[in-house]
């Protein structure tokens, strides 16, 4: 019964006013650890299955169109593989991020709107992205079929134009 009232929660929260308030009292009570002073914006989506590997500190700001996930269950074996995900104090997190699961953002830090956040951000940085670019050729699919090791161990270099010219 508690999982499907965890997920009406969610859905609630996802749009209803309330930023300050509302949201962040929806999304406490389906399990996320939620400090003081948050601001949630609507649109944002805070793990369905796992909210309780999911840990906001004080006086953050989460934009809107957001995603804070905290597990893959695309994998070949189909287990779910959780790993918590940690915002701490004074962070403002963009519009339209993407936070995946493992990665702790430190304190006092901006994420810029737009950003896939994969990796852990030291404490009072402005972590972004760089103009969207070909990062690699894909010999192995990721889907079902293959795990992520396997995608990870397919991806092959591309050289980058600026390499290329450096070169000559």
């Amino acid at each position: 019964m508690w999982k499907p009232l965890q997920r009406i929660f969610r859905r609630l929260a996802y749009f209803i006013p309330g930023g300050f308030r509302l949201r962040p009292g929806l999304h406490r009570l389906r399990g996320v650890k939620i400090g003081k002073n948050v601001w949630i914006s609507q649109y944002v989506y805070i793990d369905e299955l796992h909210p309780e590997a999911i840990e906001i500190g004080d006086n953050v700001t989460i934009g809107i169109g957001t995603a804070v996930i905290s597990h893959l269950y695309w994998t070949k074996s189909r287990e779910p593989v959780v790993k918590p995900v940690v915002i701490e104090s004074d962070v403002f997190i963009g519009p339209h991020c993407v936070i995946l699961p493992g990665v702790r953002i430190g304190k006092g830090s901006v994420i810029q709107a737009g950003t896939v956040v994969s990796r852990n951000v030291p404490p009072g940085v402005f972590f972004g992205h760089v103009p969207a670019s070909i990062l690699g050729k894909v010999s192995v699919p990721l889907t079902t079929e293959h795990s992520y090791q396997e995608f990870v161990q397919g991806l092959r270099p591309v050289r980058r134009r600026d390499e290329q010219d450096d070169k000559r």
